[in-house]
């Protein structure tokens, strides 16, 4: 099962980093994977669908839709894929850490039967997306 975890520091106030991750329409601004993305149903929290469109191999937009599975302001933010060819499972875990807003990105992605065949492939998409934390923090702390 292919997965990863990345951890950043950044430089503002927690639920202001809590705030802009959990706004999922912001996530064109930071995930360059993004193509497009809309709230179908839902206030944000536990339960909320999102259409998401992402780029795929040779440009190629793929849907990833999510669902939010887990929500608790200024500490977690965890959602399930519900469509695309690779279903991962993925939480933000956000603590203060001496005025700064640690947030660390995990992203699992379960690959049964013939799916394993592409281990390396969403292997490398899950590291690359767990990094888009870089992005964030930039984002964030330039504003």
């Amino acid at each position: 099962m292919p997965s990863a975890e990345h951890t950043v520091d950044i430089h503002r106030p927690l639920y202001e980093v809590f705030a802009f991750i959990a706004d999922k329409e912001n996530d064109p601004r930071w995930r360059s994977s993004v193509a497009e993305i809309q709230r179908v149903s839902g206030d944000g929290t536990v339960g909320t669908q999102y259409r998401q469109l992402v780029k795929g191999p040779g440009g190629r937009s793929i849907p990833a839709d999510f669902e939010i599975t887990g929500y608790e302001p200024g500490k977690l933010l965890a959602f399930r894929a519900t469509a695309g060819p690779v279903l991962p499972e993925g939480r933000f875990d956000l603590v203060e850490d001496g005025g700064a807003t640690r947030v660390t990105f995990k992203l699992d992605a379960d690959l049964p039967g013939m799916k394993r065949l592409m281990a390396p492939m969403v292997g490398n998409a899950v590291r690359r997306e767990v990094r888009s934390l870089d992005r964030l923090k930039r984002i964030l702390e330039t504003g």
